[in-house]
C-alpha cells in the first residue's frame, strides 16, 4: 500500500473515530441529563411531601389529600420512567464507548502501518544513499589507481 493510500485511509478512519467520539459524548450527555432529571423529580417529590405534611398539620379534607397522593403517584411514575431512560442511556453509552474504542484501534493500526511504511522507506533511502556513496568512493579509488 502506498503512503498516499495510507494517508487517505488514516484520514477516513480518523474522521470515523471523531464521529464515534462525538456520539459517545452525546450519549454521556444524555445519561447525565437523565440523572439530573431523576434528581429533580426526587427533589420535587420530597418538597411536595413536605407541603402535604405541613398542610395536614393544619387539617385538610379528604379530596385535597387524595389529590396530593394522586400527584405523588404521578411523580413516582415519572421517576420510574426516568429510571428506564437512565438504563437505556447507560446501555447506549456503553455501546458507543465500545464503538469508539474499536474505531480508535483501527486508527492506531493505520498509524502503525504508516510508521512501518516510513521506516521501510527510510531504510530504502539509506541503502540508496549508501550505494551512491559506495559508487563515488569506488570511482575515486579507480581514478587514483589509474
Amino acid at each position: 500500500m502506498s503512503m498516499k493510500q495510507l494517508d487517505t485511509l488514516y484520514k477516513y478512519e480518523s474522521d470515523k473515530e471523531r464521529k464515534a467520539a462525538q456520539q459517545l459524548q452525546l450519549a454521556e450527555h444524555d445519561y447525565q441529563d437523565n440523572l439530573m432529571r431523576l434528581q429533580n423529580v426526587g427533589d420535587y417529590r420530597l418538597e411536595y411531601m413536605k407541603r402535604l405534611n405541613q398542610r395536614s398539620l393544619k387539617g385538610i379534607d379528604s379530596a385535597t389529600y387524595r389529590h396530593f397522593h394522586a400527584f405523588v403517584a404521578k411523580l413516582d411514575n415519572a421517576a420510574k420512567q426516568v429510571e428506564i431512560a437512565i438504563e437505556q442511556a447507560k446501555s447506549l453509552m456503553a455501546q458507543r464507548k465500545t464503538q469508539w474504542l474499536a474505531q480508535r484501534q483501527k486508527v492506531q493500526a493505520v498509524e502503525h502501518l504508516k510508521a512501518k511504511k516510513l521506516k521501510v522507506m527510510q531504510v530504502k533511502a539509506n541503502k540508496l544513499e549508501q550505494k551512491m556513496f559506495d559508487e563515488i568512493a569506488q570511482q575515486q579509488f579507480i581514478r587514483r589507481h589509474m
